[in-house]
């Protein structure tokens, strides 16, 4: 009796708890507000799209120079004592 109870708790979990993951609030388990959509979703695919977009640009120059601060050794680090 206990096993059939538990086995349809599966199946519904299945069809259903990604929808309630999807309404509870952060701090309660739910997804973060900066989580990628869910795949098959229009707004996955406008979001692979930008990924894709950001990942083809070029990078910016690295100016070492200017931001790393001057120390003795040259190395960019502090001395630890």
């Amino acid at each position: 009796m206990l096993c059939n109870l538990l086995g349809g708790c599966s199946s519904i979990n299945e069809k259903v708890g990604p929808t309630i993951a999807d309404t509870l609030p952060a701090w309660a388990g739910g997804l973060p507000k900066d989580a990628p959509p869910r795949k098959g979703t229009p707004e996955y695919d406008a979001y692979m799209r930008e990924q894709e977009r950001k990942r083809l640009e070029p990078a910016p120059p690295a100016n070492a120079n200017a931001s790393a601060p001057a120390t003795s050794s040259g190395s960019g680090l502090e001395p630890v004592h």
